[in-house]
């Protein structure tokens, strides 16, 4: 007789990895295990994550019937994205890594965006240009193939009509993220598509996170910090007469 070891004691010989996504208005946290998300708490609203992020860590620890301590690694969304979400999200899950003595993983968050979006649709053939909003007409953006491959790198472009123009030419571009709703009325062509729907989320970062588990690309936690991509630009109060 062939004696199988029950679901328990499988679950805990899987890879299990906290996921923190916090770089845009999303605050997002899940669990993988063996790069499938199994369990997720997440928002999305203006200025919730130093409220909220802390909460939803211990909702998801409950849902997936989790204690910290048996985490294998902790993942966090490093940006581009929001001053502050990032900061947020990035020293919390330094602090756990920290405290638990954990590796910590970073994701790129135009990356898990795309991830999302292809996940949705497997037989999607275009391009996928994820926008993240950086107020007025700019965003931070990059532009992938069907296989998440990267055409254009990471950077912050101010949109105009002439934006993407010789790529819309040759093929079909759907554009995500909460940048991307804002260009609909600038960026004018058969060939450009926009959805609404939100991919800023930490179940779209398991598969990448057990990559980075099992490649041991891990971040030096003394030194890691969120990729910015700009610095950030303190404004001075207007001064009351």
């Amino acid at each position: 007789m062939i004696l199988y070891p029950d679901w328990f004691e499988i679950f805990l010989k899987m890879v299990r990895i906290l996921q923190i996504e916090t770089a845009t208005q999303s605050c997002s946290v899940a669990i993988s295990a063996d790069g499938e998300t199994i369990a997720l708490k997440e928002v999305v609203a203006p200025n919730v994550h130093a409220g909220s992020l802390t909460l939803f860590i211990q909702e998801v620890m409950k849902q997936a019937n989790l204690e910290l301590s048996e985490l294998d690694a902790i993942a966090v969304s490093k940006g581009p994205g929001s001053y502050t979400g990032l900061r947020i999200g990035v020293s919390t899950a330094k602090g756990l890594c920290f405290a638990l003595d954990k590796p910590l993983i970073s994701v790129p968050t135009l990356d898990l965006m795309v991830a999302g979006f292809l996940a949705t649709d497997a037989k999607y053939k275009g391009m996928v240009c994820p926008m993240i909003d950086a107020r007025r007409l700019e965003v931070y953006t990059a532009l992938y193939t069907a296989d998440a491959a990267v055409l254009l790198p990471v950077s912050a472009k101010i949109i105009d009509a002439e934006s993407f123009k010789e790529e819309l030419s040759n093929d079909l571009i759907t554009f995500i993220g909460d940048g991307a709703e804002k260009c609909s009325t600038i960026i004018h062509s058969p060939n450009a598509a926009f959805s609404t729907l939100n991919f800023n989320s930490a179940a779209y970062m398991s598969l990448m996170s057990l990559s980075a588990y099992e490649t041991k690309s891990f971040e030096d936690l003394a030194y890691f910090e969120p990729f910015y991509l700009k610095d950030f630009m303190l404004t001075q109060p207007k001064k009351q007469f």
